[in-house]
């Protein structure tokens, strides 16, 4: 059988049991691979663990604020989301060079950086930041970090220090009550993603006391290594859970790495020079987004990578758009770091007063069509002051994403998830 680089052990999880998006790429643009030779980011063996853990969040994270049980389903319909982990790694990375004592360890462990603590949150934040944008001509990966801090307030300068050195990130003293400085977070967020997001905090949301407010942003853009012919999208129906809606059907059949476990399909559609990828997971019949998401977790995603076949796959593939605006301070609280949300936080290492995390939240969105895909996402977290080779033919597989599905988009080297998603038609 011919191998992909695609899937890894997909034995063991056997044994587990829109609307449409604009041009994405310009006539302009370079859409062909000479002279783009493959790269790889190379990791030791305690990174790839480190990626494995962050990846083990990513879907700890997806499981909480992505699919719901059908079970407890309350008759509203469910929406579509798109989250990037990687932003909230940065963000959240960022800000722990600030926190000590039990606030730091939770945040050590709920990105699962345990052992290294914040440490291997900077040395891998640093490691994607300077490779990650380099490894595909094809690819456009844009990593972002800033902070604005509030006058009267003073960063700590070892914190300083670390946030220039691992993340780039160049702190800006403003009067927060200036009636401008919303405007300035809001414009660094659109610029940073090629205005995908062009509201990171609306009115109501941005305080004019809060100490400071840190932001990571993620742009990628990526064309398919094997683009969908426009001609072959037509409208066909979609089912979705509450209702069936016609929505514009993107078609092609080519070789692709393929797999399939018991709950599900899984497809991999590589960009540019396969240095990053989309893999789709297509719930078999009389399974739902909600049954694969449970199966997934750091150890099954990195044996997905590695393990599959490639075969003649009839892919048929939504072109949609979607966006997610979501606060954090729930969901991060239950993976396990609800202490840097209270009047009891440690940050007694980020500036001059004692802090605590008023407000995080991420907008994410994504563009899929014929050309590729574009996706970009934007962390904030808004802290305030503490009151007190084949040998036999490729076999032939039909691939229909007629129905709800899960996606993510990694990097394939490291397997590190950048964004991770479910359509589900509206």
């Amino acid at each position: 059988m011919k191998k992909s680089l695609f899937m890894a052990a997909i034995a063991t999880m056997m044994a587990m049991t829109g609307c449409t998006g604009g041009e994405i790429f310009t006539p302009d643009d370079p859409l062909n691979n000479d002279h783009n030779e493959l790269r790889a980011i190379s990791l030791t063996r305690a990174e790839e663990e480190l990626v494995n853990s962050n990846n083990e969040f990513a879907f700890n994270l997806f499981r909480i604020a992505g699919p719901r049980n059908p079970a407890a389903r309350d008759g509203s319909p469910e929406k579509s989301v798109i989250l990037s982990p990687i932003s909230i790694t940065y963000a959240l990375g960022m800000l722990n060079n600030g926190a000590t004592g039990e606030t730091q360890k939770e945040i050590n462990t709920v990105l699962g950086f345990g052992n290294t603590g914040a440490d291997g949150i900077n040395a891998f934040c640093r490691k994607m930041l300077t490779e990650a944008p380099t490894l595909d001509k094809l690819t456009k990966v844009m990593i972002a970090n800033t902070i604005y801090m509030n006058k009267g307030y003073e960063l700590k300068k070892a914190f300083v220090d670390k946030a220039k050195t691992y993340y780039d990130a160049e702190p800006e003293t403003r009067d927060f009550a200036d009636g401008k400085t919303l405007d300035v977070i809001n414009k660094w967020g659109s610029d940073h993603t090629e205005k995908m997001i062009e509201k990171v905090l609306s009115k109501d949301e941005f305080d004019p006391t809060a100490v400071s407010y840190l932001l990571n942003a993620i742009y990628f853009k990526g064309a398919w290594a094997e683009k969908f012919d426009k001609s072959n999208t037509k409208d066909e129906t979609f089912k979705g859970y509450a209702k069936e809606k016609k929505v514009p059907m993107m078609h092609q059949e080519h070789e692709f790495g393929y797999g399939e476990t018991d709950d599900c399909q899984a497809l991999c559609l590589p960009y540019g020079n396969k240095a990053y990828r989309m893999t789709i997971l297509l719930p078999k019949e009389g399974k739902t987004v909600y049954d694969v998401a449970q199966t997934l977790n750091g150890d099954t995603w990195q044996r997905l990578q590695w393990m599959g076949e490639n075969a003649i796959v009839d892919v048929k593939l939504p072109r949609f758009e979607s966006q997610t605006n979501i606060g954090l301070e729930e969901v991060m609280s239950a993976l396990g770091m609800p202490k840097a949300f209270t009047s009891a936080a440690e940050f007694s290492e980020f500036c001059n007063v004692p802090t605590f995390i008023g407000i995080m939240k991420q907008v994410a969105k994504i563009k899929l069509n014929e050309e590729g895909t574009e996706a970009a996402a934007i962390t904030v977290i808004g802290m305030r002051e503490t009151a007190v080779g084949p040998s036999e033919p490729l076999k032939r597989v039909t691939f229909h994403a007629t129905r709800p599905f899960l996606y993510v988009i990694s990097e394939q080297s490291t397997g590190a998830i950048f964004f991770i998603g479910q359509y589900m038609g509206d």
